[in-house]
């Protein structure tokens, strides 16, 4: 084999070239996106109304996941920062859900509860606050919130009784629920009950009469209460939205199913935990000190031994509104 000879001097300006060459390839390799759209990648933050990338990255990605498996046809996907607060101050809501449909290159942000969680006095708390949540879980009868991948599936519309619009009016409250199939450590969410819908809730319930209604039971009563709207409230786990938010979601997946992502999963509760680093809203994280994900494995024989030491009063009939 013939040798090659490099001239000494040559030898110098060589390595510099490589090395030039090596720090171009990795800061376009590391400052490259992510296949992210250029106009979507424009609404990327931190910031309120902003979505962070490694939210974005993620949902994005189970979306386009299942378009290639065929499971989704629907030209938008959803996505929720549970890190981020629900509520600003001064009767302004954290912008925390997401809708991305791509296809029209149209970006929303708005407000969506968390789950409130519990204190099981003398037991164990895992509450959490109106505004930013520090428990996350995916145990039964927790009310906490648990991050990862999920469907939407079938909507139920139920009757929740009756409420005062003015006037001496009366009408329905009927709400529909949109039922979540999660993954992964979020597999149970359909034994949960967690799904979407309004923050609504019908409140000092009485029943009244009112026999001309199809929805009167067999003494032709009906329950009526006050319609009270919570959207910065927390929730039982499930996400829920504005009553103007509700019908736009629910028309857009009733009959046809998208992506749900929620952040974070306990991989990165865990790992904030460890302050090793990974992505959580500075404003909520300086007041929570820490967050903590409760496995069901864990939280359920808690909450079990807890219903069994605490025993729930049996149900008592709603009473007769007064003037019925």
């Amino acid at each position: 084999m013939r040798l090659r000879f490099v001239p000494l001097g040559i030898v110098p300006i060589l390595s510099l070239l490589v090395a030039v060459i090596a720090l171009t390839v990795s800061a376009r390799s590391s400052a490259a996106p992510s296949g992210v759209p250029a106009w979507l990648q424009a609404h990327v933050g931190d910031s309120d109304g902003q979505i962070s990338q490694v939210v974005l990255e993620r949902a994005r990605a189970l979306y386009l996941k299942k378009v290639a498996q065929g499971a989704v046809r629907n030209p938008c996907y959803f996505a929720m920062d549970a890190t981020r607060p629900g509520d600003l101050g001064n009767s302004v809501l954290g912008r925390r859900y997401y809708v991305i449909c791509e296809a029209s290159q149209s970006f929303r942000a708005i407000s969506s509860g968390h789950g409130g969680g519990r204190n099981l006095k003398g037991t164990v708390d895992f509450s959490n606050g109106r505004r930013c949540s520090k428990n996350f879980g995916n145990a039964m009868d927790s009310e906490l919130t648990a991050g990862g991948a999920y469907m939407t599936r079938e909507a139920k519309t139920s009757f929740k009784g009756f409420y005062s619009t003015g006037a001496k009016q009366d009408a329905a409250f009927l709400r529909t629920f949109i039922q979540f199939d999660g993954e992964g450590e979020a597999a149970n969410a359909r034994q949960r009950v967690i799904g979407g819908h309004a923050a609504q809730v019908l409140r000092a319930q009485c029943m009244r009469k009112n026999p001309n209604s199809s929805y009167a039971d067999h003494d032709g009563l009906v329950p009526f209460g006050k319609l009270v709207d919570y959207p910065g409230g927390r929730s039982n786990g499930c996400t829920s939205w504005s009553p103007t938010d509700a019908r736009q979601i629910i028309s857009m997946v009733k009959d046809n199913p998208t992506t749900l992502y929620i952040y974070p999963e306990s991989r990165d509760i865990a790992a904030v935990a460890a302050k090793r680093g990974t992505y959580w809203n500075a404003s909520c994280l300086k007041e929570i000190g820490a967050p903590k994900f409760w496995p069901k494995k864990t939280l359920e024989p808690m909450i079990a031994q807890y219903k069994k030491d605490h025993p729930a009063p049996p149900p008592q009939p709603l009473p007769i509104c007064k003037g019925s």
